[in-house]
């Protein structure tokens, strides 16, 4: 039954049935996984609260922020594929038609450089969420239409970065070394929980998007290493990679 796709649009629950437009929202919202860095952020720009997103786990502020001239949403999006989803849902529902989600990820290659930034160009689809909205495939192209913005943006505030394939599991603590060397071997050079359901997601609602990772844990090894997954280990570098999901922002809000 998982991969029995469903081209019906409407569900018998839908977020437009409990999820009420925001007015005058900002149609360009970035998004980040790391509660530690998104709380420095909230900390050191002036936000105001304008919503939230709410489950029985609890609820997360939605926020405007202004950056450039540009207003623009800020939140925190849930940690795995089907929060993620659920997440990008509600925001579309109250408004938003345009995402620049980022995190970290584990790289597949121990030469990729701590913090560095990781450009996705296809997902593996490890997981089970992206197939309720996109047909049965062993990958997903992800959506590169502001790759050349942003690849400028990288060279201005020199920053490092890799291209290549993602692999997006469910399970966290099933990265058995076989399957590292099997999904290495195939192309991917990272890791990560919500790559390839929010390409599918995206392309189902036809939102614009732009995703990309900066570089964490290390599962090029014998043994696992940390380096800075920790929320608050290299804080400042994660600061600046914040810079440049505002600097797409403003080039992604141009025209409105």
């Amino acid at each position: 039954m998982l991969y029995d796709f469903d081209e019906n649009k409407d569900a018998i629950i839908n977020p437009s049935s409990f999820i009420d437009k925001i007015e005058n929202i900002p149609e360009v919202a970035i998004a980040c996984f790391s509660k530690t860095l998104f709380d420095k952020i909230v900390e050191g720009t002036k936000c105001v609260e304008i919503g939230h997103l709410s489950n029985t786990n609890g609820e997360k502020k939605i926020y405007e922020i202004e950056y450039k001239g540009k207003r623009l949403v800020l939140f925190m999006v849930g940690v795995g594929a089907p929060m993620a989803v659920a997440d990008l849902e509600d925001l579309h529902a109250m408004g938003c038609k345009k995402f620049i989600i980022f995190g970290n990820c584990g790289v597949l290659d121990r030469n990729i450089e701590d913090c560095s930034i990781i450009i996705p160009t296809k997902a593996f689809r490890d997981e089970g969420t992206s197939y309720h909205y996109q047909e049965e495939s062993d990958m997903i192209d992800i959506d590169l239409k502001y790759e050349e913005k942003f690849l400028e943006i990288l060279d201005k505030y020199k920053f490092e970065h890799t291209k290549g394939y993602t692999w997006t599991t469910d399970a966290f603590f099933r990265e058995t070394p076989e399957k590292i060397e099997y999904f290495k071997k195939n192309g991917a050079v990272c890791v990560e929980m919500e790559g390839a359901v929010i390409a599918a997601v995206c392309k189902r609602l036809g939102l614009d998007y732009f995703t990309f990772y900066y570089a964490g844990d290390n599962l090029d090894s014998t043994e696992w290493d940390e380096r800075s997954l920790s929320g608050l280990t290299n804080i400042d570098k994660k600061k600046e990679v914040m810079l440049l999901a505002l600097e797409l922002a403003v080039e992604m809000s141009r025209g409105e």
